[in-house]
């Protein structure tokens, strides 16, 4: 699922910054994902959280992405193709 549609079925608060060559998505998930790992599977970001699993899709656009999870706030760094 896209980053939209992620946020409007599952009800977390989510924030996308465009910049000139990079786009940055910030994912609150709560202070009880603090325990939360996070990956990049070719073109999804795959979130654990206890027992549950998120995904969402990256666009197509992207040749790189960065992911890091900090106080139950994940932050995707998506760098776009030159």
């Amino acid at each position: 699922m896209t980053l939209d549609q992620f946020t409007r079925e599952e009800g977390q608060l989510a924030r996308r910054y465009e910049y000139d060559d990079t786009t940055v998505m910030a994912v609150d998930f709560g202070t009880e994902a603090t325990d939360a790992s996070v990956d990049v599977v070719d073109d999804t970001v795959i979130i654990v959280v206890a027992d549950d699993q998120y995904e969402i899709d990256l666009p197509a656009s992207v040749e790189d992405a960065h992911t890091f999870m900090k106080n139950g706030v994940l932050t995707v760094e998506l760098e776009d193709e030159r």
